[in-house]
């Protein structure tokens, strides 16, 4: 299911989630700026690599250009493809704005950053000797969603049909229902349920899910509710 937009008006203009937003693109089109070579060094590069962030990586084992915590701040700007990319931005779009207008300019940034650390530590801890790189956005916007869960599960989420079926949309649903389901299929995913994943680090975006959840009331202004009723 594909989010395009909420009911639920910012007040505020969400100056740092467009940051992110071109941040991510612009950096997408450097990465494939030098072809398949270059797209694929820079994972190893500025990626996540849990063998090199916990030490334990081989000495012949490609090596990051900065040093190894840095690519936990990095890897959430890079994307492994366009579809990758296209995801998460939407996703940010639709629930970025409500969030950061939730919180200040300021305090959504250290908040999305540190619920993608979270959900770097959630993919790293099951696997910590794993050579394969981890980039992108989602765990970090994977906290934005269960920000949004709590503090407006009764926003109307307008869905519609993923590619290879035809983009339309089929309907309205409550916030609640969207990202209750949402969370349950990485949840399912993480634990092993579907055998393919992809290559997906379903277990950064539960890891940045449970990370937004605890963290929103901590960053939040007081006036702003948690579980809005109307």
């Amino acid at each position: 299911m594909i989010p395009v937009r909420d009911d639920n008006p910012a007040h505020i203009t969400p100056w740092i989630t467009y940051a992110l937003i071109l941040s991510c693109a612009l950096i997408y089109g450097w990465q494939i700026s030098g072809g398949v070579v270059h797209l694929e060094a820079s994972y190893s590069g500025l990626g996540v690599t849990p063998e090199v962030l916990t030490g334990q990586s081989r000495i012949d084992a490609p090596q990051p250009w900065i040093p190894g915590w840095m690519t936990v701040f990095t890897s959430m700007f890079l994307h492994g493809s366009l579809g990758h990319l296209l995801g998460n931005l939407l996703f940010l779009w639709v629930f970025g704005n409500n969030i950061e207008d939730a919180m200040g300019h300021a305090c959504f940034t250290v908040f999305y950053l540190l619920c993608g650390v979270a959900a770097v530590a959630a993919q790293v801890m099951p696997d910590p000797a794993s050579a394969v790189p981890m980039v992108g956005a989602s765990g970090a916007i994977s906290g934005v969603l269960g920000a949004y869960l709590l503090l407006y599960p009764r926003a109307r989420i307008l869905i519609a049909l993923p590619p290879p079926l035809i983009f339309v949309t089929i309907g309205w649903f409550r916030a609640i229902w969207v990202l209750t389901l949402w969370f349950a299929l990485q949840l399912a995913m993480s634990l092993g349920i579907e055998s393919e994943g992809g290559g997906v680090a379903f277990m950064a975006h539960v890891g940045g899910f449970i990370a937004g959840l605890a963290l929103i009331p901590l960053f939040k202004f007081a006036h702003v509710p948690i579980w809005r009723q109307h």
